[in-house]
């Protein structure tokens, strides 16, 4: 049995303006924001920044982590650093990365759930 196409415009016209007004200026506030999931969608980016979730780390540490070069991982952590998903501190020749804050570890801990249960469900679990 063919399954139906489903269309993805609407059938028949429904503006709302009110409604649409008020969207179109409460989206402003996303401006700016999908660097910062650009930043995410490299997976070796993701996989460091899942690690700072964690931890604290030096250079050299999530350069094993990722299994690179520390020239590489230091390049992928000054971006991370540059959109706000990570800071720095020195001490002495040492490089240490975390975190920037909380939120960063949210987004990180929610975009793992959500695909941990997407996956689940298309396993039929």
């Amino acid at each position: 049995m063919a399954q139906e196409k489903q269309a993805d415009t609407c059938e028949t016209f429904c503006f709302n303006e009110e409604k649409v007004e008020r969207l179109k200026t409460e989206v402003k506030a996303t401006e700016g924001l999908a660097e910062i999931f650009k930043a995410l969608a490299d997976d070796t980016r993701m996989k460091i920044i899942y690690a700072l979730s964690r931890d604290e780390l030096c250079v050299c540490d999530v350069a094993s982590i990722i299994g690179s070069t520390v020239a590489a991982a230091s390049h992928h952590l000054r971006y991370l650093k540059n959109v706000g998903l990570a800071k720095q501190r020195k001490q002495g020749k040492m490089v240490f990365y975390s975190i920037h804050d909380h939120c960063v570890k949210i987004i990180i801990e929610t975009a793992l759930a959500h695909y941990q249960h997407d996956d689940k469900q298309n396993k039929g679990f």
